[in-house]
């Protein structure tokens, strides 16, 4: 087994998901819901 030094254990990508893909999906999830909710349900204008 190699010991690697702090520059390269910065480098290493080991699967972790970033903030921002999460929000992404977040955002997706959420413009699918509001166009299914907005067909299921819609409201007239005032």
């Amino acid at each position: 087994m190699k010991e690697l030094s702090v520059s390269q254990t910065k480098d290493m990508y080991a699967g972790a998901i970033s903030a921002g893909v999460i929000a992404g999906i977040w955002a997706a999830v959420s413009f699918v819901v509001g166009i299914f909710d907005g067909y299921s349900r819609p409201f007239k204008c005032r």
